[in-house]
């Protein structure tokens, strides 16, 4: 069937919904499809998932770190009744999100979305013409390009195993890699983490990662550096993955291998030069309004878009509603990306906001840098947290906070303090004048500027 809409939104991700759904409030006819069970990433196969299993491996550090200072007996994750709880959060988003979209009027298509021209794409057997377009369709594992790659588990795939595997190996240090490291390990298996790289999680600061490294160490996880991972062999239940350091050949063996060595948009297949969309590795080539350079009718957003943001949800989910703000009323909105906070939900958590040392330092910028292992400090010790640190940046002249950098309990949240200070343009004596409530994680803040 050929129909015709306003707004055609490939993705119901962060970016897609919300840009759908203020278009349908504005009296917009809008379509919104996805080859997966709708929900999008985060939702279904990502942050949210994600964060319960981490809960439990909370619980299990927490248990571990004050065992004889206060608790006995023992303490363990049950993978299995573990998985029923996560499933308790994405069983119902697909359907609870058709039926939102259903309820606000808003057409909905099941399958892969392929551009005939500018403006029409075929799902299925439909032909669905719009007057504008959002390409909002996420992210998927990079390929590695390497023998056996088929072998590899995604992240998607390890969120729901039905059993844990006693002797996991984790290919790529990034976010995936460590986060699911941490659980894993806690949960009773044997893990190691293979990376190419001298230093893993690289969009961090290195002092920081080299403290969470030896904390992911010390949790009996073997972080392999500088090994490039060239095949993957399955044999029955047992995986080989053949690696070299230094020209140096090294067999690791292992009952599951999963891909945590990157993500990259998932646009490969949207035949997007039938629309004229010029794209680049970080995905669809957008102008500052996050429309398309080579089709004013097609805009992208989330981790489709190489918008120079962060891939982060929240951050998708802003485009989304940058996007639904210039297709509504012209060009005029553009994604503020000050501050914005990131997070790799290890335990301890790692937490960056702002600027690196080394971006600071290329921008030409003057400032004081205060850091300090704060294993020591109160806060830490009371939970017998051995890795713990922080490293911030002030300007000289205005005393601003040009970047925080946490390592720590409750580094997720502390984080979001610099976050707003950055936005909202407070300056270091600001935070420091705060009274905070003590004795808390927050209250270190003074010390820390």
């Amino acid at each position: 069937m050929k129909k015709e809409f306003d707004l055609i939104v490939i993705g119901t991700g962060a970016a897609g919904s919300n840009a759908a759904q203020e278009c349908r409030k504005a009296g917009w006819e809008v379509a919104i499809i996805d080859s997966r069970p709708f929900g999008g990433t985060c939702a279904l196969r990502g942050c949210d998932p994600k964060k319960v299993l981490v809960g439990a491996a909370e619980l299990i550090s927490w248990h571990n770190r004050m065992h004889g200072k206060g608790l006995t007996g023992s303490a363990e994750i049950d993978w299995t009744s573990l998985m029923r709880f996560k499933r308790t959060f994405t069983e119902p988003v697909p359907e609870n999100k058709e039926k939102n979209y259903t309820k606000a009027g808003i057409a909905t298509y099941h399958g892969r979305a392929r551009f005939l021209n500018k403006t029409t794409v075929q799902v299925g057997d439909d032909e669905l013409t719009g007057r504008f377009v959002l390409i909002a369709s996420g992210a998927m594992p990079a390929r590695l390009g390497i023998s056996g790659e088929e072998h590899l588990a995604h992240s998607d795939q390890f969120l729901d195993l039905e059993e844990l595997p006693k002797r996991i190996i984790f290919v790529g240090g990034g976010y995936i890699s460590f986060e699911f490291a941490h659980v894993a390990s806690r949960a009773g298996a044997q893990v190691r983490i293979l990376h190419r790289g001298r230093r893993p999680l690289e969009g961090f600061d290195p002092g920081l990662v080299n403290q969470l490294v030896d904390a992911t160490r010390d949790l009996g996880v073997e972080v392999v550096l500088d090994t490039t991972v060239e095949a993957v062999e399955r044999d029955g239940v047992l995986s080989r993955v053949k690696g070299s350091t230094h020209d140096e050949e090294r067999i690791f063996e292992a009952d599951l291998v999963v891909h945590g060595a990157g993500r990259v948009p998932e646009i490969d297949d949207l035949d997007l030069d039938k629309a004229g969309v010029v794209r680049a590795a970080k995905g669809v080539t957008v102008n500052e309004f996050l429309q398309s350079v080579s089709n004013p009718a097609v805009y992208a957003a989330g981790d489709a878009a190489d918008s120079g943001g962060p891939k982060l949800t929240p951050l998708a989910g802003l485009e989304g509603h940058v996007v639904a703000a210039n297709i509504l009323n012209g060009n005029h909105r553009q994604a503020d990306y000050r501050g914005v906070p990131t997070v790799v939900f290890t335990v301890p958590p790692l937490a960056s906001t702002g600027l690196q040392e080394d971006e600071a330092r290329e921008r030409g910028l003057k400032f004081k840098v205060k850091q300090e292992d704060t294993s020591g400090w109160y806060s830490s010790r009371r939970v017998n947290l051995s890795h713990s640190g922080y490293k911030v940046l002030v300007e000289e002249e205005t005393n601003r906070i040009l970047g925080a950098h946490l390592l720590g309990e409750h580094a997720a949240e502390i984080i979001n303090l610099f976050a707003l200070a950055i936005r909202a343009g407070l300056g270091a004596n600001d935070l420091k004048a705060m009274i905070y409530a003590y004795p808390t994680s927050a209250s270190d803040v003074s010390y820390m500027v």
